[in-house]
């Protein structure tokens, strides 16, 4: 269930964003991944690491504001300081012992729905079978002769 969960976690975050209207959906979660990048601040366990990171998840975000890609990008950065974190053993809650391992798993999955488009689940549905029937058709100007 530990490995599970945050999969779930990640689903319903994508779920419940998709009830924002564009754009405010994508600068809205700009705004939320800037402020993950922040929340290893309080703990200090990598010391001024931990600021260099805040800055560097800061521009990334900002740069997000107009493009899904630097938020899934933003996203994966946060996935690799969770790794740092619960490697070290500095989780994100303090007295959760696993949980910058369940943020780990979690992040990905937002990653993956904002490199999509941060599309709501009918424009995901439409968007993969345009992306099956697009794989299926020759491509312009190609006749093969």
């Amino acid at each position: 269930m530990q490995y599970i969960a945050p999969i779930g976690v990640g689903l319903l975050y994508a779920l419940l964003m998709s009830l924002i209207r564009e754009p405010h959906r994508r600068r809205f979660n700009a705004v939320m991944v800037a402020g993950a990048g922040a929340a290893y601040l309080s703990g200090g366990g990598l010391g001024g690491w931990e600021f260099a990171f805040t800055a560097v998840l800061t521009y990334v975000a900002y740069r997000g504001l107009d493009s899904w890609t630097f938020i899934g990008v933003a996203w994966l950065l946060h996935t690799a300081w969770d790794v740092v974190h619960h490697i070290k053993g500095n989780p994100i809650i303090p007295f959760a012992h696993t949980s910058s391992l369940g943020c780990a798993i979690c992040d990905p999955v937002i990653a993956l729905w904002c490199f999509a488009g941060g599309k709501t689940p009918k424009e995901l549905v439409a968007w993969v079978r345009g992306a099956r029937g697009r794989g299926a058709e020759p491509e312009a100007g190609l006749s093969g002769a």
